[in-house]
């Protein structure tokens, strides 16, 4: 249950993240709310993980599952550029996950 928890806690994240590039500064309100409530659904949801998942575990996959997404929605969706440096670095952020998860999660 604690890693369903997790994935809903990332999706709010992403949500929340997403809305506040279209909030333009939190000068929009529905962008800006859907920003505020995203976010606190994803602490909530994230305190809850954490009543099952170890606190480095389930940050660490938290930011970087997060992290990757976002990079990869400012990439196909926000027509952000892809360098070799940032898919780079989003496979060094889900690899570090996986090691991780490998390494020490249970």
């Amino acid at each position: 249950m604690g890693y369903l928890l997790l994935t809903g806690a990332i999706a709010a994240e992403v949500a929340a993240t997403t809305a506040m590039k279209y909030s333009e500064g939190f000068s929009k309100l529905w962008p800006s709310l859907v920003t505020g409530l995203g976010y606190l659904v994803a602490f909530a949801l994230l305190a809850q993980t954490l009543k099952t998942v170890q606190v480095g575990t389930a940050y660490a996959i938290w930011a970087g599952v997060g992290t990757a997404a976002i990079a990869a929605i400012g990439t196909v969706f926000l027509g952000e550029g892809l360098g070799v440096a940032k898919l780079a670095g989003i496979v060094l952020i889900i690899g570090g996950v996986v090691l991780l998860n490998l390494g020490g999660a249970h």
